[in-house]
């Protein structure tokens, strides 16, 4: 059963259960999301990966019910037409006061999983499309006069030029702007294009340090908190080649001399204090030979991302997912 995302009051909780948003609109999304559960008190998040990795215990959790849960929401990210077999196992009959709400990207009209939610009578599906520039203003315009923040229109045109029809990110860059302001510092270009890049490269330098350092809870944790998309595939990746090159030649140090130590303070630009710790980490973690196989996967992924570049963020979660679970010290 479809649904314009206009009409999300609609959505009767009581009747249908399992409800399908997909799309560029990850701001919209997270609008939609909040209006259907704000009176539900148990909300947990997991990635696709996650649910498919322990399927059994999943579907046993929401299959049976629990005098001590009500009112339960299960959000799962990152979906593809890999999560369908899973979802048709669920009865739905047995969910009583819980909520499935799945969030994925653009999904064609070929995939599988949309076309079945499509046709359902007993699930929704809600598409997201990006919103239009117009839309966008009115709604910065809104933030900035209710926070009284003076902003000129071209410094305006910047910051929704920059988020690609997604209002999430423009609210994100819009917070860090009052944040900014609080102290009485005025705005110009100078200053959006400083604190919207620190925050972006951020993100992905987060994600890609934690993978290198196999930490895959921090990993999930990060690639659920953060609306990554399509258009940051090619950035996430060349900022992962960087990494792995930096840590090759680290390793390839250590191996020389067995001084951990050493080989981090031989580094060129040096390593800032604050990052040497996970910096160990990476260099234990992996070989120069392993992570010489890694340089060459990502550039096999970077081709495939590029020929599937409505489903790259996708294929590099994934992949970044795959990577923090393999043996590569030995």
């Amino acid at each position: 059963m479809i649904i314009k995302s206009f009409e999300i009051e609609k959505i009767n909780t009581d009747k249908y259960k399992i409800i399908l948003f997909y799309g560029k609109n990850e701001g919209h999304k997270k609008t939609c999301k909040n209006q259907l559960i704000k009176n539900r008190s148990q909300i947990s998040t997991y990635s696709q990966e996650e649910v498919m990795e322990n399927s059994e215990n999943f579907l046993e959790s929401i299959n049976s019910k629990s005098l001590f849960e009500n009112q339960k929401t299960i959000i799962i990210k990152r979906a593809t037409d890999k999560l369908l077999n899973l979802i048709e196992k669920i009865n739905i009959n047995l969910l009583e006061d819980t909520l499935i709400i799945i969030f994925a990207e653009i999904l064609e009209k070929k995939s599988k999983l949309r076309s079945t939610f499509e046709k359902s009578k007993s699930n929704v599906i809600v598409p997201f499309y990006p919103d239009t520039n117009l839309t966008l203003i009115k709604l910065a315009n809104k933030f900035l006069q209710e926070r009284k923040i003076s902003i000129s229109q071209s410094n305006l045109n910047i910051l929704v030029n920059k988020n690609s029809g997604d209002r999430d990110a423009l609210f994100n860059e819009l917070e860090k702007i009052e944040s900014y302001t609080k102290n009485g510092k005025k705005i110009n270009q100078e200053v959006i294009e400083k604190i919207t890049n620190l925050n972006e490269q951020h993100d992905i330098t987060e994600l890609i340090d934690n993978c290198l350092a196999k930490n895959k809870r921090k990993i999930i944790s990060i690639l659920n908190e953060n609306n990554f998309t399509n258009e940051d595939s090619i950035q996430i990746l060349r900022t992962f080649l960087y990494k792995s090159r930096k840590i090759l030649k680290l390793r390839e140090e250590f191996e020389k001399n067995n001084n951990i130590d050493l080989a981090i303070s031989s580094a060129k630009p040096p390593i800032f204090w604050k990052d040497k710790e996970i910096t160990k980490q990476q260099i234990s973690k992996w070989t120069s030979n392993n992570i010489s196989k890694l340089i060459y996967e990502l550039n096999n992924i970077e081709l495939l991302a590029k020929k599937n570049i409505g489903n790259s963020v996708n294929l590099i979660s994934d992949f970044i997912i795959n990577q923090s679970e393999s043996r590569t010290n030995n």
